[in-house]
């Protein structure tokens, strides 16, 4: 089955054909572990990062690299195979937004909301599924959701289901304080 949500640039191409082959081979929930794996190691080591972007290092090396790393990750075939594409197509520095777009096409196919969260620190377990909780009260549908961390927020979050925003941060709010105060 094609995936029915429009894949979005580059890493959404990337994403979708990883997708129908994860589909084909039934292998959806293993793949999606497997990039949730690679999302976690890409935010803790600044190494992962700049093999993944950095032009000085040679596809070839960048080959080796991302079949170590996935062989010490543990991850499926199909998921170090397709790093090793990406490495000899010049496109690990993709990952991130590939990862994200799979998730995204996930969720559409699982008939799951996906909401993107920005909050000032990590959210604990329970956090993070009172707001799920939340969102699919303020949806009617399961939401799943992706939090990245940004301290210059100070505090609250920004969430985006769709195109829709909900901007509670601390941040926005004394912005919005200081805007008002230059008005008077």
């Amino acid at each position: 089955m094609r995936v029915s949500v429009a894949a979005a640039g580059l890493p959404g191409r990337y994403a979708a054909a990883l997708f129908d082959l994860a589909e084909t081979g039934k292998a959806l929930d293993a793949t999606a572990a497997d990039l949730e794996t690679l999302k976690g190691a890409l935010a803790e080591s600044a190494d992962l990062r700049n093999l993944t972007t950095s032009p000085a290092i040679s596809r070839g090396d960048a080959g080796k690299a991302a079949a170590a790393l996935a062989a010490s990750l543990g991850l499926s075939d199909l998921t170090t195979r397709f790093l090793g594409v990406l490495a000899q197509n010049g496109r690990l520095g993709a990952l991130s937004g590939i990862i994200s777009q799979f998730t995204v096409m996930l969720n559409a196919h699982k008939g799951t909301a996906t909401a993107e969260v920005v909050s000032a620190h990590k959210l604990t377990a329970a956090q993070k599924k009172a707001l799920e909780a939340k969102l699919k009260a303020r949806t009617g549908q399961a939401v799943a959701v992706d939090v990245q961390v940004d301290p210059s927020l100070l505090g609250g979050l920004i969430v985006r289901i769709g195109s829709e925003q909900i901007d509670s941060s601390i941040k926005t709010r004394l912005e919005r304080l200081g805007q008002h105060m230059k008005g008077q």
